[in-house]
């Protein structure tokens, strides 16, 4: 009997401390249930450790915009009405935006100090956005081959010396509803220069004004606050298209 005994009370406390393995109890547990002979283990609190996870930054996007007057935002209230301003906002994008009023591809290039592709360039942006090329017109048609060569010049420079950057290449914007023969034909030199390149090319954009003079400023020529709006709708529903 004594035998019996002793193997039943060894595998009591085989069976206590395998209990004890699984659920954590500590010594003193293992003590009281050996001498009260209790079955049923009494789990003790275990302090956890838990790790805070901080998600990193979301890095914000540089983009360019190389344009005239009317992506430099004339005739808007302020320029945070203008249409490149409400779409790199709508985007969360940092905005450079070094465009001039009146310049194109070959015209008044040499009237300011610092180019602009310059600019651009030094900016180091992830996406540049062209919409250059409505002030050329009346450099056409005398100029035509100076204004392709330009604009191959400058898609190459961009293509060349900013190689990770993403290349957007806007037809250029056109302000009346007369429309000379230069405005298709420069609008196919930078659809061409874009291909060329492996740029992105967004068209149409040359007839967004057509038929709204309530779009338009005071001057005629330039957007107004609501044409500014329109423009940015209709370049955001198009930079969806890109996957943007």
């Amino acid at each position: 009997m004594k035998k019996n005994l002793g193997r039943s009370v060894a595998g009591a406390v085989g069976l206590v401390l395998a209990v004890t393995l699984l659920s954590g109890c500590g010594p003193a547990a293992v003590q009281s249930m050996i001498e009260g002979g209790a079955a049923t283990p009494v789990p003790t609190a275990t302090p956890t450790a838990t790790a805070t996870i901080t998600p990193a930054p979301v890095q914000r996007q540089i983009v360019a915009f190389y344009g005239d007057s009317i992506t430099h935002g004339e005739g808007a209230s302020s320029s945070g009405k203008r249409w490149s301003t409400i779409v790199s906002d709508d985007h969360d994008w940092i905005e450079i935006n070094p465009s001039i009023g009146g310049l194109g591809f070959v015209t008044n290039r040499t009237r300011d100090p610092i180019d602009i592709v310059d600019t651009i360039i030094a900016a180091k942006p992830d996406i540049v956005i062209s919409t250059m090329g409505l002030n050329d017109n009346s450099r056409m048609p005398a100029a035509a081959k100076q204004v392709q060569a330009a604009i191959e010049a400058d898609f190459t420079r961009f293509a060349t010396e900013l190689p990770d950057a993403r290349i957007i290449v806007v037809e250029p914007f056109w302000y009346h509803d007369v429309r000379p023969a230069s405005v298709a034909q420069i609008s196919g030199f930078t659809k061409a220069a874009a291909k060329r390149i492996g740029a992105d090319y967004i068209a149409g954009a040359s007839w967004w004004l057509d038929g709204h003079p309530e779009l338009k400023s005071a001057d005629g020529a330039h957007p107004n606050d609501a044409g500014y709006a329109m423009i940015a709708k209709r370049m955001d529903a198009e930079l969806a298209k890109l996957g943007l």
